[in-house]
């Protein structure tokens, strides 16, 4: 009975104890619930505040974005309106430089000179030869060149440099891709090449070496190129035939660039109505453009002048009716502008020298090629293949 009487008891304290513990626990829970409920009530204030806030500021970015877009509306049309503006500056520039005949450095002849036959066989020594004075060889021009009329680009095709002209005696379009290959692709006409797609690069050509910078012509049915090797040479190359059939070396030092501004050419080769004309540097010393002119048939040189036009700042240049145009420029390509005139027959002078620019196209010119049958000229700029047509006026003949 007495071990009853415990058992009850302690089973008593027991359930007491176990009650005690599970509502302690209970306690515990329901303080921890309405913590977190309170927490969650301040949570959802916050995000309340946050969400108006955020409102707040979505209307705002709407009304900045606004704002911006028309101030890009107005910037736009200023830019447009300025474009414009500039765009008439240019051309009230170049109808003042027409009015006003602004001049250019017109060089003339101290000392015309005439060389041996450039060849293959003959030996650099020879060169400090005596030079014999000898009258001009080229006949007269009662023309000279003295704005740009009009500009017209055909397409873009190709690497940022390159060449590109027509053949003076027929309707075919030579390209030359690049600063330096061993390909030139034909066209039948310009209306051909200007039609054809960006990638589409006309019949190829390929050449018994590679051609270099913009030192390359087409005339009487021949290509003539510079080629660099161990020397620096022209070589005349027949087209019908597929094959070379001369070639000439230069006296020139295998890295004397005759423009600063393009420094892959190291001669030009350029064609008028005279004929066949070479520019080049002696050396890297040199500090102007020496003009020399050149049999077409046996790429004899008849005479060469030094005309006192500097290579420094020069990007191109080309020939018309014995008259030579150097074109400047800046290291940062600017506007082009012809800056130096040398007439062969000492023609022009220095009060009716044209100081022309070019207008304002994308980068500078690695090439500019003149035909004389069309009067304009065939340029590159910056992978754009662009017409100049020329204007002329009679020379001051005395």
């Amino acid at each position: 009975m007495k071990l009853v009487l415990i058992l009850l008891v302690s089973t008593g304290w027991t359930l007491c104890a176990s009650q005690f513990y599970y509502q302690a626990l209970m306690d515990y829970v329901e303080n921890r619930l309405l913590a977190i409920e309170g927490h969650m009530h301040l949570w959802q204030e916050q995000l309340r505040q946050h969400h108006g806030e955020l409102q707040d500021l979505h209307k705002q970015s709407n009304k900045t974005m606004e704002a911006l877009r028309q101030q890009h509306g107005v910037l736009t049309k200023d830019m447009a309106a300025a474009a414009a503006r500039v765009e008439r500056v240019e051309r009230d520039m170049d109808f003042v430089e027409s009015r006003t005949s602004p001049r250019a450095c017109a060089n003339q002849a101290e000392r015309v000179v005439e060389q041996g036959v450039w060849s293959q066989e003959e030996s650099r020594g020879d060169q400090d030869q005596g030079w014999e004075e000898i009258p001009s060889r080229v006949s007269d021009c009662v023309e000279i060149t003295s704005a740009i009329r009009s500009a017209k680009i055909l397409k873009r095709m190709g690497a940022s440099k390159g060449v590109w002209f027509r053949d003076p005696r027929s309707s075919k379009v030579y390209v030359f891709n690049g600063t330096a290959g061993d390909t030139v692709y034909q066209f039948e006409s310009v209306k051909e090449f200007g039609g054809s797609a960006a990638g589409a690069l006309g019949r190829p050509i390929k050449l018994p070496s590679d051609w270099r910078g913009s030192g390359v012509a087409v005339y009487n049915g021949y290509l003539y190129y510079i080629q660099q090797g161990a020397d620096v040479q022209v070589v005349k190359y027949d087209i019908l035939r597929g094959e070379p059939v001369d070639a000439a070396i230069l006296p020139v030092e295998s890295h004397s660039v005759v423009y600063s501004l393009n420094p892959e050419t190291l001669a030009d080769i350029a064609v008028d109505d005279q004929g066949l004309w070479l520019l080049y540097a002696n050396s890297e010393s040199e500090p102007n453009i020496n003009l020399a002119k050149m049999d077409p048939i046996t790429l004899d040189i008849e005479q060469i002048w030094d005309t006192r036009c500097p290579r420094d700042k020069s990007e191109a240049a080309f020939v018309a009716c014995g008259t030579l145009y150097v074109v400047y420029n800046t290291r940062l390509a600017s506007r082009s502008r012809v800056q130096c005139v040398f007439d062969v027959n000492n023609k022009v002078t220095s009060e009716e020298a044209p100081l022309f620019y070019f207008p304002r196209r994308y980068g500078a010119h690695a090439s500019l090629k003149y035909n004389p049958e069309e009067k304009q000229i065939y340029s590159w700029d910056d992978g754009y293949q662009i017409l100049y047509r020329l204007s002329a006026k009679r020379k001051l003949l005395v």
